[in-house]
């Protein structure tokens, strides 16, 4: 999957989760996620300029997911112990910064997973547990259809979601 059909595939992983907050009336944890999964949407491709770690190996697995997750909740940790306790509010409950630092950082890997499954290529999601790839094989990763459908198909259900829940629709 290239550039443009992550960022689709990350708004469509997107799109259900913050449609809850929103519709919850929490926007700016809604916002920061969604922001948050745009920009680091090509992470696990990092891959690409560490030398001696393959393509679609370690960083494109729940294991880097996890690792990306804690180091949010780290650095969200360190902020909370500077600044006293911080809590991101979620309607009626509310989780503490470095849980929900921890989710935004753990989704914008499987976003990004999420894509590279439907290649023939796929993921090996349960590395080094399992020696197993996963796919879908429903596109090349190069396919300028697959990449900007799935481009303009997260851009109208994220928009379609903004639109119900500010009751433009």
């Amino acid at each position: 999957m290239l550039r443009t059909g992550h960022y689709g595939v990350s708004l469509l992983v997107f799109a259900p989760i913050g449609y809850a907050l929103v519709g919850a009336g929490v926007t700016a944890p809604a916002f920061v996620l969604g922001a948050t999964m745009l920009w680091l949407s090509m992470l696990p491709d990092v891959d690409h300029r560490l030398p001696g770690i393959a393509h679609r190996g370690p960083t494109h697995t729940l294991l880097f997911a996890a690792l990306v997750g804690s180091l949010f909740w780290g650095v969200a940790a360190v902020v909370t112990d500077s600044f006293g306790s911080v809590a991101v509010s979620l309607g009626d409950a509310s989780v503490g910064l470095a849980v929900f630092a921890f989710a935004v950082g753990f989704l914008t890997v499987v976003g990004h997973l999420v894509g590279d499954a439907l290649t023939p290529m796929g993921v090996n999601f349960l590395w080094p547990l399992s020696g197993k790839g996963y796919s879908l094989s429903l596109t090349t990763a190069d396919s300028s259809g697959w990449n900007y459908g799935l481009f303009v198909l997260g851009v109208f259900v994220t928009a379609a979601w903004v639109s119900t829940v500010l009751g433009l629709v």
